[in-house]
């Protein structure tokens, strides 16, 4: 098959949307600092993982245990099991040599687009004591207290997928057939435009107010670290500035967007040629199954 790649950049807005290991009763975000000395929240790529697979309903791949390290059964093939197919594997038998197929998809972090401002939350369970001392006679004096990092701020990642590569395992000899491949590729495109996130009791929209990428046979993430948000404003020029590395990044360009989530929304649709989200994904899965049923 040809050499092609899809890249998609996306921004979300969503809230507080991944936790790390806290400190006593203070529940922290993830998050990184630059060299300004701002701090960013994140959402990590194993986070999303779990989510897209989870959605995709794809998470069914059999698992095994290497002594105490849980990993893919030997016996799980990618025709079986898209999981393996999208994100590679490594699975390892007692008296063999350990078999690995890297990743054809590929997620970053979802990184915050607004600085975090150390907001908390103050949380207790007032209301389950005064519930727990109507129910008892012998009271209980004072709640449980507890405090969370909060953050709500657009986020923006890439996913970046391999198209010649999706569904072929040269280490076990596998291909499926190309409409399955083409299946594959577009239900997860699906997921990533309805993805959500549970977390905390509250669901999270990750679906995305701004898309923008396409197929191309360069195999790079032209727009990852380079969508921008001042103000309120998302930075076109940044946008026609990658469009100059070469005209196919010009031309073979998508972009999605909800105008009404950007001040400047109508320039961008104007200046960007961009579509209502539905269209976007739209375009991007007939340009899939174009190339894989040709």
């Amino acid at each position: 098959m040809d050499k092609k790649g899809l890249t998609i950049s996306f921004i979300i807005e969503a809230e507080s949307a991944n936790y790390g290991e806290g400190i006593g009763n203070v529940s922290s975000l993830k998050k990184l600092t630059r060299s300004q000395g701002e701090s960013y929240t994140y959402i990590s790529r194993q986070a999303l993982r779990y989510n897209i697979i989870n959605q995709c309903g794809y998470d069914t791949t059999k698992l095994s245990l290497d002594k105490e390290v849980i990993q893919y059964a030997p016996d799980a093939h990618i025709d079986e099991y898209p999981e393996i197919d999208f994100f590679g594997y490594m699975k390892t038998l007692k008296g063999e040599d350990s078999k690995t197929r890297s990743a054809v998809v590929r997620l970053s972090n979802a990184i915050a687009l607004e600085p975090f401002s150390l907001d908390l939350d103050f949380l207790s369970n007032k209301g389950l004591l005064d519930r727990y001392n109507m129910q008892n006679e012998n009271k209980k004096k004072g709640s449980n207290l507890a405090q969370s990092e909060i953050h709500k701020s657009y986020y923006t990642y890439t996913i970046t997928i391999d198209l010649d590569k999706i569904g072929i395992d040269k280490v076990e000899n596998i291909e499926i057939d190309n409409s399955e491949k083409s299946n594959r590729v577009c239900n997860l495109l699906d997921t990533i435009k309805f993805l959500y996130r549970d977390i905390r009791g509250r669901r999270e929209n990750l679906s995305p107010i701004l898309a923008i990428g396409g197929v191309y046979n360069i195999k790079n993430p032209f727009f990852h670290n380079r969508l921008i948000l001042k103000d309120g404003n998302f930075d076109i020029d940044t946008i026609r500035n990658i469009y100059t590395y070469d005209e196919e990044v010009e031309n073979k360009t998508k972009v999605g967007v909800i105008e009404s989530k950007f001040n400047n929304g109508y320039d961008i649709k104007e200046k960007l040629n961009a579509k209502k989200i539905g269209e976007f994904f739209e375009e991007i899965k007939k340009e899939v199954k174009d190339y894989y049923i040709k």
